[in-house]
């Protein structure tokens, strides 16, 4: 027996499924901290040691986070080619703005403190602000329009169609589901700075962060009461193989109302997964406002992962909807990559995953404590 087949394609697809959610959690969890201090800057730091503090708190340690937006890219193209095609062809001018955001973040970050000016510290301060707001509202913003469904179609040679416009993704539920996104990245990078700093950096952080904690809970429930009652979903309403070839045409797709939330009524434990979602922004509120960071950064998480994973949840087994004609969206089923490609990667991911992961334990444990305003006081030539 060929050792690939060893584990079915419908089996693989669920994992490599999995494994995307596993690679947008860890963005998310990971460098949301970083953009979210980023996004706090001018607002916890009023002195320019204090943003100097903020810079600090999380410049030893973005690049390392930013290797899962590389890993979450290189997934989708290899995986998922369907998806990867339609979504950054369509979505291109939106990954562009997110990109141009995270290419010049560090360029603020080594280049704010070497000019003493005050104007020119200002300035970049609030570079850092666009560049921690602007991909977290964009990427909400998305998981917005993914919900309602995308305008794209597919010719019969697979020949995509982006029907849509930049602005068209500006509706009004997509941009609930950006300021949604927005709060909870707050609340991550507040958690983290009351973590790593002290003072009155730790107190506004503090502050600011419960009010995103609890701001975070208000929106995903407002969130979801819309979906559930003028979004609707899109449900299969035809046989479709779990294990032929990928051809997003060979099934019928229809918009269903309530169709989004059909999965939980078919298995109400996944009701665990959103209720993860509220729970770790509840708890976090309150343990940021009893001075807990680290349970409150670690409840921020959790609360991430779970209002991530609930999107995933509720449409399974679509991954992209279509607006223009429903039975060529996208689903688990019909847009993956091979059974050989998926199988050869799920390999690769079980060597270099585990290495992944000890080395970044390895440097928060190495960067572990607060940033001291007395070190960066003083001059040291590793601070920025």
């Amino acid at each position: 027996m060929i050792l690939h087949e060893l584990i079915s394609y419908d089996v693989l697809r669920v994992i490599w499924w999995l494994l995307m959610g596993v690679v947008l959690v860890g963005f998310a969890v990971t460098d949301g901290f970083d953009l979210g201090a980023g996004m706090l800057l001018p607002f916890v730091g009023k002195t320019d040691l204090e943003r100097r503090v903020v810079i600090n708190a999380f410049g030893p340690v973005w690049e390392g986070n930013q290797v899962w937006l590389l890993l979450g890219g290189g997934a989708i193209f290899a995986a998922w080619p369907h998806l990867y095609a339609v979504s950054f062809s369509g979505f291109y001018l939106a990954m562009f703005i997110i990109l141009f955001a995270l290419i010049l973040r560090p360029v603020a970050i080594k280049f704010r403190s070497k000019n003493e000016d005050a104007a020119w510290r200002t300035r970049w301060d609030w570079i850092l602000f666009f560049c921690g707001i602007v991909p977290a509202l964009i990427c909400g913003v998305a998981m917005g329009n993914v919900l309602q469904g995308v305008p794209f179609k597919l010719e019969d040679d697979m020949q995509i169609h982006y029907l849509g416009s930049f602005f068209g993704l500006l509706n009004p539920y997509a941009l609930l589901c950006g300021l949604v996104s927005v709060a909870m990245i707050a609340m991550h990078g507040a958690a983290w700075l009351q973590l790593k700093t002290d003072g009155e950096v730790a107190a506004r952080a503090r502050r600011i962060g419960s009010m995103a904690a609890l701001l975070t809970v208000v929106l995903f429930l407002l969130g979801g009461v819309l979906l559930f009652m003028f979004i609707g979903g899109f449900q299969i309403t035809s046989d479709i193989s779990t294990t032929g070839p990928s051809n997003p045409l060979a099934k019928t797709v229809e918009p269903v109302a309530g169709a989004w939330f059909a999965n939980y009524a078919a298995q109400p434990m996944l009701y665990v997964v959103p209720v993860l979602g509220l729970a770790g922004a509840a708890l976090a509120w309150v343990l940021m406002l009893a001075s807990r960071p680290l349970l409150a950064l670690i409840m921020s998480g959790v609360g991430i992962a779970g209002i991530i994973l609930s999107v995933g949840v509720s449409m399974f087994p679509i991954i992209l909807p279509s607006t223009v004609d429903p039975r060529m969206s996208m689903t688990v089923w019909d847009s993956s990559s091979s059974h050989t490609t998926l199988f050869i990667m799920l390999v690769c991911v079980l060597i270099f995953l585990p290495l992944i992961l000890a080395y970044t334990s390895w440097v928060y444990s190495i960067m572990r404590g607060k940033v001291s305003a007395d070190d960066i006081a003083e001059g040291r030539d590793h601070a920025y």
